[in-house]
């Protein structure tokens, strides 16, 4: 490999992670009684934004409302509504939310605590599911990750997202053109549109990380830099954050799957284990990237120990070579009759100069070589 594109893939992969991985705090709930709702986590927007899509087989509506009170009609219509809130930091909107949809407050609690662990608890009106989205940001390679929650009634989901933007592209468009049976089936069948559409999106950040993975390896086998470790172990980081989010998905969706909540249909079911299967395809790629990267690390040590083995050849041949020619002038000194250099004047500066010009050669030729 050429040394143009050793610092191209340098370049490509210079950051520690693609995610930025952010330590989430609740101290600020110590000490406050059970249900109390305060927003844990970044205040990712600064307007909340709520929208609203109603759908049947033949009628479909969707608008943008300013107040979560003009959402409230559409719990005891017929028809299937999605209300997609953006933004946890206003807790009177997020309790208003549950007063009226009869929403238990600890539910309310885990919504606005954005450090949950994926999980579903089925209710006797509801069934609440909270997870990890992870996408890319559009036009960058930038991975974000936060956290989207879910409250399935008998005919409405209702959505809580940190911030705007997502992975439901793709579903709000096969609404809109009646594409495929989602406009034909219940508001189940919505939540494993939405759950799919979130694991689908593992698949590509999976795909960059396995990018990486194999450009740091293709540098690693020529020359590995400094940089590289710490290029590692984000990968390393960026992995075990992935295993965490997707390891209890797999309980989460085996529960839903498994046809216990009253709300989830016989007919949706199979869905749900098709998602099963592709969570368990995703851990899997996961643990496979998880050895590859401790793999690299071994490999890493193992490059660089190679190389300083090569720099201890090169400085032992040097160093064999002038010991005896040390040995020798040690015994006889330099105080032979015959040195005309003895009664030169200039002798003294130009041996300086000679002792200056050998050690900032080899000064040179160790940077050269980059062993300094």
């Amino acid at each position: 490999m050429s040394k143009n594109n050793i610092s191209q893939k340098l370049n490509l992969f210079k950051n520690a992670g693609i995610f930025k991985l952010i330590n989430k705090t609740s101290s600020k709930k110590i000490g406050q009684s059970p249900g109390t709702l305060i927003h844990v986590g970044e205040k990712k927007t600064e307007e909340v934004t709520i929208s609203v899509i109603d759908y049947d087989a033949e009628n479909y509506s969707e608008k943008q409302i300013q107040t979560v009170e003009e959402s409230f009609p559409f719990k005891d219509r017929k028809s299937v509504t999605w209300i997609n809130i953006n933004g946890l930091h206003d807790t009177d909107l997020v309790a208003k939310t549950g007063d009226h949809f009869g929403i238990h407050p600890l539910v309310l609690e885990d919504i606005l605590h954005t450090g949950q662990r994926p999980k579903m608890e089925d209710f006797e009106n509801y069934v609440f599911v909270v997870l990890r989205m992870l996408y890319l940001s559009e036009g960058t390679s930038e991975a974000k990750s936060e956290q989207v929650s879910f409250i399935l009634g008998n005919n409405f989901i209702i959505s809580f997202q940190e911030v705007e933007g997502d992975v439901f592209s793709m579903v709000r468009e096969r609404i809109r053109k009646a594409l495929g049976r989602i406009r034909k089936q219940g508001a189940d069948y919505l939540l494993y549109a939405l759950m799919d559409a979130v694991v689908d999106s593992y698949f590509l950040i999976l795909e960059k990380i396995g990018d990486r993975i194999e450009a740091i390896e293709d540098v690693l086998l020529t020359d590995p830099p400094p940089e590289a470790l710490q290029t590692i172990h984000g990968l390393r980081s960026e992995t075990i954050f992935l295993r965490k989010s997707v390891w209890p998905l797999r309980d989460v969706i085996k529960d839903l799957e498994s046809g216990d909540p009253a709300l989830i249909t016989d007919s949706v079911t199979i869905y749900f284990r098709d998602i099963y299967d592709h969570t368990i395809q995703i851990i899997e790629t996961i643990e496979t990237c998880r050895d590859l990267v401790s793999g690299m690390h071994d490999m890493y040590l193992s490059a660089i120990s190679n190389k300083m083995n090569e720099i201890m050849k090169v400085l032992t041949i040097i160093a064999t070579i002038f010991i005896p020619l040390t040995f020798i002038a040690g015994i006889y000194g330099m105080n032979f009759a015959h040195m005309p250099e003895l009664q030169w004047r200039w002798s003294y500066p130009v041996l300086w100069c000679v002792l200056i010009l050998v050690g900032a050669v080899m000064l040179v030729f160790f940077r050269k070589k980059k062993w300094l």
